[in-house]
């Protein structure tokens, strides 16, 4: 099945046993492409599954490179289709590997950007679908958020962003994660339906080399009190 984020916009083909892309993936292409456009030359997307990130990354940077590194193979082959679909086959390359060792083919300090939507539930939670494909997309059964932040770490050059997007309640955890690996949180935007609910996901930019000052904006508002959608909303999806 294809579908079209917005009117002759990228497509992506979905496919039965492979984790489908949510809006976390599109509100993190969308956090990171709005921080410092128009600087950055090569990214790296960490276990990019589908090439959602990859895509809109691209999309919205003409200059950028991207890398993306999955380790499943059903996964990065359909990261390549959507690759070509999109027409990005120039900028975007698919890495089938094992980000965990990301030293034996990647170059230290190579990109300047580097992004990932991570698993979200830790070993044990109890949490996961029997999938093995959509668990190992969900589940730090075989990446851990650690594994992640040491990566972006290694591959991140001196002063670049790495961009991330988790759970709220995992916050002292991805700060933990990130001070481990010599990245230092700049910015953070949690994400809520409305205006009374709870923040559902949290949007994180940390800094390589970074000094310690976080800033905390405003929450990504996905809807009115009335049920539509707010302009940053609409503005997300190019509605």
């Amino acid at each position: 099945m294809l579908v079209e984020l917005w009117p002759d916009g990228p497509l992506f083909r979905n496919d039965d046993g492979i984790f489908r892309p949510g809006m976390d993936s599109v509100l993190l292409a969308y956090f990171a492409n709005n921080a410092r456009p128009g600087i950055n030359n090569r990214a790296v997307d960490l276990g990019c599954g589908s090439g959602i990130i990859s895509v809109l990354l691209a999309w919205d940077a003409p200059g950028l490179q991207i890398d993306g590194i999955e380790i499943q193979p059903k996964a990065a082959k359909l990261a390549i289709e959507n690759s070509r679909l999109c027409g990005l086959t120039d900028r975007i390359r698919i890495i089938e590997g094992d980000l965990r060792n990301h030293r034996d083919f990647l170059r230290s300090g190579y990109y300047d950007v580097s992004v990932s939507n991570p698993p979200y539930y830790p070993q044990g939670s109890g949490k996961l679908p029997s999938n093995k494909e959509i668990a190992a997309a969900r589940g730090e059964e075989s990446c851990t958020l650690s594994d992640i932040c040491m990566a972006a770490g290694y591959l991140t050059r001196w002063g670049g962003s790495f961009f991330l997007v988790h759970k709220p309640e995992r916050l002292a955890d991805v700060f933990r994660a990130l001070s481990e690996s010599c990245l230092e949180p700049k910015r953070l935007r949690f994400v809520q339906h409305n205006y009374s609910s709870p923040p559902s996901l949290v949007l994180i930019e940390s800094r390589r080399g970074g000094k310690p000052a976080l800033n905390v904006e405003q929450p990504v508002i996905l809807t009115n009190d009335d049920g539509s959608e707010t302009d940053e909303a609409k503005a997300i999806y190019r509605r």
